[in-house]
């Protein structure tokens, strides 16, 4: 990126081989990339030096790459320990219930320690790796549905601000519910070396918080996926073996019954609605307060621009985000979630 600024040149390294192919220019290279997620989606992009500058434990090695959908850096051989709480629940007489969060995190945290002993392993190497770090994600989903319930739109300051506040809470609260099993259970065994020791931190996970797509789990939820704004109010979903469901937004008649229609639809912006770059603003407030990564997707209508992708990106990298993934609707056959109408 710092080459793209100076329209330098990178080299292009075959990842077989770990040599440098030749050098092209940065602004060619990522223009392509660009281009590419415009037509079809893929590929999304990582940051990878911004990610490890956030490496728990670069004495044990660094970061190459993540899970999937980019929520989670990954060290070779690490696995993924991850879990949710549902924020559409914890909004109390209009308002958040405080308490009951800071239950919710010290139980995830404990629960998710847990897993990390529970769980059986496919490879030797990913089970000594894994133990040794006990990296957990601890995260949310519903963050759409607490606004709506809260009265605050999604794409406007207010909304920013209360994304920011609960997770700097959650992010808090479980360096506090680690530092206690630390004390319970041990730290780490790669605690030695790693930045929480410099800091005089006691832990028992390297990592606490992560924000996951939840795309399955907010379904059987019954609320909104990760911090992603709604899809839209009357969507379809494609599930395996092309079975097409149609979904209402569980949220949606009740507040329609209830409340002014201009209200109800700035509360119910769906997610191409809401401009790209409050999509990338809402990422970096959780990111801010997250130790591994968020997975969030920038959605663009079919009409958007490749030159907006790029920008995108840019703004990305500038912001301190360590990934940003962009779709724009029907570039791709058979996507997962369609809808139709002036709004999508």
């Amino acid at each position: 990126m710092q080459a793209y600024e100076h329209d330098g040149e990178i080299p292009l390294v075959n990842p077989r081989t770990g040599k440098n192919v030749k050098m092209v220019r940065a602004r060619e290279l990522l223009t392509l990339i660009a281009d590419s997620a415009w037509f079809s989606g893929e590929p999304g992009v990582l940051f990878i030096d911004t990610i490890n500058r956030a490496n728990p434990t670069p004495h044990v090695g660094e970061i190459e790459a993540t899970n999937p959908c980019g929520e989670q850096p990954l060290l070779p051989y690490e696995s993924c320990c991850l879990g949710s709480i549902n924020l559409s629940r914890l909004v109390k007489d209009g308002a958040i219930d405080w308490s009951r969060l800071r239950e919710l995190v010290h139980l995830g945290v404990r629960f998710l320690d847990d897993v990390v002993d529970m769980s059986r392993y496919p490879l030797p190497e990913i089970e000594a790796i894994t133990r040794a770090n006990r990296k957990i994600g601890l995260g949310v989903m519903g963050f759409a549905h607490m606004l709506i319930q809260l009265n605050v739109e999604y794409d406007s300051d207010e909304a920013e601000r209360i994304g920011g506040q609960v997770m700097s809470f959650i992010q808090k609260e479980s360096k506090i519910a680690s530092g206690r099993l630390s004390e319970e259970r041990g730290t780490f065994p790669n605690y030695k070396g790693s930045v929480w020791e410099r800091q005089g931190l006691s832990q028992r996970n390297a990592t606490t918080t992560t924000v996951a797509p939840t795309g399955t789990l907010s379904i059987i939820a019954n609320t909104s996926s990760g911090i992603e704004p709604i899809y839209q109010t009357e969507y379809t979903r494609v599930l395996l073996g092309g079975v097409q469901v149609e979904i209402i937004d569980p949220l949606y008649e009740e507040f329609r019954a209830r409340s002014d229609r201009d209200r109800v639809k700035g509360l119910f912006k769906g997610a191409f609605e809401i401009p790209p770059f409050r999509h990338l603003r809402m990422q970096q407030v959780f990111q801010n307060h997250v130790d591994n990564g968020v997975s969030k997707t920038i959605n663009l209508p079919q009409t958007e621009t490749p030159d907006t992708v790029l920008r995108i990106y840019l703004e990305a990298y500038r912001l301190g985000l360590k990934g940003t993934t962009v779709f724009r609707d029907q570039s791709r056959q058979g996507q997962v979630l369609s809808c139709s109408g002036q709004r999508c």
